[in-house]
């Protein structure tokens, strides 16, 4: 799955294209390196989104494509806050 639908579909950013943008941004890097929108997700990835001056590190749990609204953190664990 690309990685701004991973974050849109788990919740972690609203919308698919403020995800794209974050990306494009390099504010997200996946294992210590900045992707680009187009990366696939795989389990296991550990990953760092920069919401302005503060970072969340998450490691990825599960992808899947379709996921409820209460079940969306179940994609991921939080590492660092």
């Amino acid at each position: 799955m690309r990685l701004d639908k991973y974050l849109k579909v788990s919740r972690l950013i609203k919308r698919r294209t403020v995800a794209n943008e974050a990306c494009d941004g390099g504010r997200v890097s996946v294992n210590g390196k900045v992707v680009k929108a187009s990366y696939d997700v795989k389990v296991g990835d550990e990953m760092e989104i920069r919401f302005g001056s503060r970072a969340l590190t998450i490691r990825v749990t599960d992808v899947r494509e379709q996921v409820g609204k209460s079940d969306a953190a179940t994609l991921y664990e939080v590492i660092t806050q």
